[in-house]
């Protein structure tokens, strides 16, 4: 089940956190990965990790508000591994600040990395997408990183939110574009709850800070009351669910959005 074997595909934002631990499960599961990002020592290392274990990993270094950086970046990813069946636009920062706290530059920030990424990885990826898809059982898939904070209202966060509902709505109308247009590409979203790797511990110090305390203890336990399920996410939960979208064994979905959030919303 959830087999990636002869498949190739290209994760932004995959040196670490929920990305790197995604591109490392689809390298186990028979998949050739591209990581990009700009860290590049820390992505280096990823792909040693994924090779030591037996599987194929390249790093290209990407900076997902450039054009010509995805360019190129797919373009060492398809000379490489000879095309392009899955499309991981996994990079987003989070800035944790209310609509009067937030600068401008905070905002356009934001948006560069969290909306004009996955516009531009879905636009640079798309002619590599049809060609592989043209001739795959199930096509080529699309998984977009979106957040619970896409799909219901965040009291702290309302620009991280915003930007995470203009990812879901995309990858539902961008499903819908490809169908009409016979395209072979599933697109779909996965909506983390709060997980607990890098950005989820920049989140508590933030939302710390903006309740005027510097306890994160105290913005963790509060995140973790809202889970029903007793704990916060780890990466490996999220990975999972992105192997599965990207697999073949979801192959009747497209502009669909899955739910990994320990019951967050369900409340």
């Amino acid at each position: 089940m959830n087999r990636l074997d002869g498949k190739v595909a290209f994760l932004s934002g995959a040196a670490r956190g929920i990305g790197g631990e995604a591109a490392k499960l689809m390298a186990s599961v028979g998949a050739k990965v591209a990581i990009g990002d700009v860290l590049e020592e820390r992505g280096r290392q990823t792909v040693k990790e994924i090779e030591a274990a037996g599987g194929q990993a390249l790093f290209v270094p990407l900076d997902v508000t450039e054009e010509a950086s995805w360019t190129a970046a797919l373009d060492a990813t398809v000379k490489k591994f000879g095309g392009l069946d899955i499309l991981v636009n996994n990079a987003g920062i989070f800035v944790g600040k209310g609509v009067e706290e937030a600068s401008m530059d905070e905002w356009h920030r934001l948006v560069a990395v969290n909306l004009t990424g996955v516009v531009l990885g879905t636009r640079i990826a798309l002619p590599h997408l049809k060609a592989r898809g043209a001739t795959s059982v199930h096509g080529s898939a699309i998984v977009n990183l979106a957040s619970v904070a896409g799909l219901v209202g965040s009291q702290l966060d309302p620009l991280y939110s915003l930007t995470k509902g203009g990812v879901t709505l995309f990858t539902k109308s961008t499903a819908l574009e490809f169908g009409r247009k016979g395209y072979r590409i599933r697109v779909n979203s996965i909506h983390p709850g709060v997980i607990d790797t890098d950005m989820g511990q920049q989140t508590f110090a933030m939302r710390a800070r903006a309740l005027g305390t510097n306890d994160t203890e105290a913005t963790r336990k509060t995140s973790l009351s809202m889970h029903p399920i007793g704990r916060l996410g780890v990466a490996e939960d999220i990975a999972k669910g992105i192997v599965f979208l990207a697999s073949d064994d979801a192959g009747f979905m497209t502009g669909s959005g899955l739910v990994v959030d320990g019951g967050y919303t369900a409340q």
